[in-house]
């Protein structure tokens, strides 16, 4: 049953792939490769009617198989070359080679062994197997890396035809590891790989009616790992050969030659790649002989923002700046150099040693790069001390033997600062890709320093502009204390006699002079004067303690609720209300009293004050009111009804104003109640 299964599923696979061999080559085939791909679907059928006419083991199937592995990587290697937009790289290119080499050689093997000592057959052959095994992993790990390079949904049908075929290298992996675990193919195995191969002709047959453009991008990351895994199966096969080989000639003590061998070629290689120079050295390699570029601008640029973009925390901007400079060209430290009055200066460091750094600035250097704008290598300044270059640069630098190049930050026609990389591991001359990309970073890096300074400087200006409005704040208190003394020295020509008066002069020079200090605290930046936490306020008795001394120059009355307690921060809600009441006399006739009135309704406390002068406008009132600056008074500031909202916001609470031309206005202050179980104790006493 099985053989019968093995023969009729590779025979059916055969016709399959010879139908499609034919139809390939008739039509189209949707934009894809033609003969490469014809080639590869004829060897494939012939390799499947060997194994269904001879058998899977004979020297004629190997044949057909490995050129049937041949066929289909050639057809993916053009795949590379019919993108219009990227010439395949060497290293691509190199890798099909190995795999097809490999792919050659374990065919080779199979052959000596066959016409060879027949003694020696069976350690060729298992060596065989590995080789095998190798190819289909190598195969697999190609067809994945073009499959993720290709661009949907462009490559729609290409992605089927690439499925497909790792469903046949897989197979052909699991039954070459069930024949080298059971030293002999399982008929079963075979069968499933005949079925196997029919499913991927039917995948085929769908993917050659998915028609569409190829757009196949290879990145450097996929070469890269590509060789990484060559490398490392080249050496397990090496490994394998190796240790067979030992197995052969060594006698008795094959085994310790072949643990000796084993443990020494491994760590050999691990030291070999734990060496930060020989990797640098590779890379360098690579990118100079198997590219047409040193750098993948992609995944450089990607790495560059993602360094400058790192969220707050992780290190200053100055910092993530030098490291993203230097990570460029593999520089290991780097130190930036800000352009003050006396010219460059050190400032922020990347792993830079600032123990030997000059305390004073540069300015010929700082000229020199502003007037120029040119990278500075400072290996050829130190071979010509007499050049432009050399003579601007000053001469710490010139002696630091670790001081590599220069890279200046220009940004808007000016120098931002510059920064100074370190000799990376492995030392070279720039070429003009590096001067390049350094000189488009150090144009991006200068906005985010400059981009960095102006928020500085904007922090600053803000800190001065909330000075400058304390200070208009404090002014217009001071103009109502003046008010105040001035109509108290003026009484005091008539009534300074009276022993009332005097006493109640005492008490508003006492009363002004605490107010006075109050306003010399609050332009401390750092001081917000006697300003507490909002906290549960007798509203009735400190109302009253705001009226007290305005009674002696205008009539005010207060009324209401006496058990209210609001909940309010008693120094603001007192300046609040000492600006309300100000205006409102101001407003008012001599002889019009100005009404305090306190209400409470259980979630909020009310305090209304009310005066019977002109009035204001509803036009006046929604656009004029609360902008500060803005004032209907002869000579005042605007700041009173603008500090007083701000001052009940700042207390969860909120003004509003009722007011009608020639009939006067009513500002009612709401704040939230209180319990009067949280007042102070010596106040609830």
């Amino acid at each position: 049953m099985t053989a019968t299964l093995i023969l009729w599923s590779h025979a059916f696979a055969a016709l399959l792939f010879g139908g499609l061999t034919v139809w390939t080559i008739r039509a189209s085939a949707g934009g894809l490769p033609r003969r490469p791909l014809g080639a590869a679907l004829a060897l494939t059928a012939l390799w499947a009617l060997a194994v269904a006419g001879i058998g899977a083991g004979e020297m004629v199937t190997r044949l057909f198989e490995t050129l049937r592995n041949l066929g289909w990587l050639g057809f993916m290697v053009t795949l590379h070359r019919r993108d219009a937009n990227v010439r395949p790289p060497l290293a691509l290119g190199t890798v099909y080679g190995v795999v097809a080499l490999v792919s050659l050689a374990a065919m080779v093997l199979h052959v000596a062994a066959n016409v060879g000592n027949p003694e020696a057959a069976e350690p060729i052959e298992s060596a065989v197997l590995l080789l095998r095994m190798l190819v289909a992993v190598a195969a697999l790990v190609l067809m994945q890396a073009l499959y993720s390079a290709l661009n949907p949904p462009a490559g729609g049908g290409l992605r089927w035809i690439l499925a497909a075929l790792a469903g046949l290298w897989f197979a052909d992996f699991a039954l070459f590891c069930t024949e080298y675990l059971g030293a002999q193919p399982h008929l079963q195995s075979i069968a499933a790989r005949g079925v196997a191969a029919v499913a991927v002709a039917l995948a085929m047959v769908t993917a050659l009616q998915r028609r569409g453009q190829l757009n196949v991008q290879v990145s450097r990351a996929v070469a890269y790992q590509s060789l990484s895994l060559v490398a490392i199966g080249a050496y397990f096969a090496l490994l394998a050969l190796a240790t067979s080989a030992l197995a052969t000639i060594g006698g008795s003590n094959a085994r310790l030659f072949q643990t000796a061998f084993v443990l020494g070629s491994t760590a050999a290689i691990l030291t070999l790649v734990s060496n930060g120079w020989l990797r640098a050295w590779a890379k360098v390699k690579l990118a100079k002989h198997f590219f047409r570029h040193r750098y993948d601008y992609r995944a450089e640029w990607m790495r560059f923002t993602d360094t400058l973009g790192a969220p707050d925390g992780t290190a200053p901007l100055d910092e993530r700046i030098v490291k993203a400079i230097a990570d460029l060209t593999e520089s290991p430290a780097g130190l930036l150099l800000v352009l003050e009055e006396s010219g460059l200066e050190a400032g922020a460091s990347w792993n830079w040693d600032r123990s030997q750094l000059p305390i004073a600035g540069d300015s010929a250097l700082a000229a020199h790069l502003a007037g120029t704008g040119r990278i500075i290598e400072l290996d050829r300044a130190r071979q010509d001390p007499h050049s432009e270059d050399a003579t601007a640069v000053p001469r710490w630098m010139l002696d630091a033997a670790e001081a590599w190049a220069i890279v200046p930050l220009p940004h808007m026609g000016s120098l931002a600062g510059a920064i100074l990389l370190a000799r990376p591991p492995l030392d070279r001359a720039l070429d003009w890709e590096d001067f390049d990309l350094l000189k488009v970073a150090g144009r991006q890096v200068a906005s985010y320093l400059a981009e960095a300074r102006a928020q500085e400087a904007l922090a600053d200006a803000q800190r001065f502009d909330e000075f400058n409005r304390r200070f208009a704040f404090i002014l217009h208190d001071i103009k109502n204390l003046v008010s105040q003394l001035t109509l108290t020295a003026r009484n005091a020509e008539r009534h300074a006699d009276k022993p009332e008066f005097r006493a109640d002069m005492i008490a508003t020079l006492q009363d002004s002079a605490e107010r006075m200090n109050a306003l010399l605290a609050r332009l401390s930046q750092h001081h917000r004067g006697r300003s507490e936490t909002p906290h549960a306020v007798a509203a009735f008795e400190l109302v009253q303690r705001v009226a007290s001394p305005r009674q002696r120059q205008h009539p005010v009355t207060v009324s209401g609720t006496r058990s209210a307690v609001a909940h309010a921060d008693p120094a603001g809600l007192e300046q609040l209300l000492n600006h309300l009441v100000q205006n409102a006399i101001d407003a008012s006739p001599a002889d019009a009293p100005v009404a305090l009135a306190i209400g409470a309704d259980g979630v909020n406390v009310t305090i209304d004050v009310i005066d019977q002068g002109c009035g204001m406008s509803p036009a006046f009132v929604r656009d004029k009111l609360f902008k500060p600056f803005v004032s209907s008074k002869p000579g005042g500031f605007g700041i009173g009804a603008f500090e007083a909202r701000q001052l009940a916001a700042a207390m969860d609470g909120r003004i509003e104003v009722a007011s009608r031309e020639g009939e006067g206005t009513r500002f009612r202050v709401i704040l939230k109640a209180a319990h009067a179980a949280d007042l102070p104790r010596e106040r609830a006493a």
